[in-house]
Order: C-alpha cells, then sequence, then structure tokens
C-alpha cells in the first residue's frame, strides 16, 4: 500500500467570532507575531506554527452565540510547547496575574511531560505542554 509522508503541522486555521480579539489574545498572552492580515483573517506564527484566526467561512451559516466545544466532531485542543517545566511554572503565573482561568499543571506520566490548560476568547482549549525534568 503506498503511503503518503507528511512532516511538521505547517499551519492551523481556527475559526473565531472576533478575530481581532483572537490575535490579541494569541499575541499579548502567547508571544505570536502576526505575519499578515486579510480583511478579518489575521495570520500569526510563533516561529514553529502559523496560525490563522479568522470568522466563519459562511457568516449566514454560523450559530451567533456559538462556543467551542470539544465534544463535537472536529478540534479538541492545541497544545502548545514549552522549553521546561520552569516555564509552565512561570505560564502559571503569568495566567494568575491577568486573571486569566486555567487547570493545574499535570504530569502525564509516561508520555514524559506535564500540561497546564487554559481557554482562548472562543473558549477553544490550549494546552501548554513541557517536559518533566
Amino acid at each position: 500500500m503506498n503511503m503518503i509522508k507528511t512532516g511538521a503541522v505547517h499551519h492551523l486555521a481556527l475559526t473565531v467570532t472576533d478575530s481581532e480579539r483572537s490575535r490579541d489574545f494569541y499575541v499579548n498572552l502567547l508571544g505570536f507575531q502576526v505575519l499578515a492580515e486579510f480583511g478579518d483573517t489575521r495570520i500569526l506564527s510563533n516561529g514553529g506554527l502559523v496560525l490563522a484566526v479568522k470568522p466563519a467561512p459562511d457568516p449566514a451559516r454560523a450559530s451567533q452565540a456559538d462556543r467551542f466545544d470539544e465534544n463535537r466532531v472536529g478540534l479538541d485542543h492545541l497544545c502548545l510547547s514549552l522549553a521546561s517545566l520552569a516555564d509552565l511554572e512561570k505560564a502559571m503565573e503569568t495566567l494568575d496575574a491577568q486573571g486569566i482561568p486555567h487547570g493545574e499543571i499535570e504530569d502525564l506520566g509516561a508520555m514524559g511531560i506535564c500540561t497546564l490548560t487554559l481557554r482562548d476568547p472562543d473558549n477553544i482549549q490550549i494546552e501548554l505542554s513541557a517536559p518533566k525534568n
């Protein structure tokens, strides 16, 4: 059987309710940089991932009060890597200082990482991960 050999994720596009608010969240809190803006589409990068935040492609079909729910088919969460457990602890302090709700740092055992979860303005679950040691 022939297989398609793939590499790392090139980019990820998130449908959001307010691309300017989402841009500010990813830039100001998570350190992304703005690469380009096309109308309401914002193209961001953290050096390892290109992330587009954009409104629904067909606004007439978009639910006005829609919020992200990982229990629907599609995206469950976005996980971003941090260099160390100390960076993960520092991230939790930053979230606390800014009043942004988040979970606790969790040890994922055999996976060799710890994670910290939070939500973006559209309730999309963001997971920050770092090696345990």
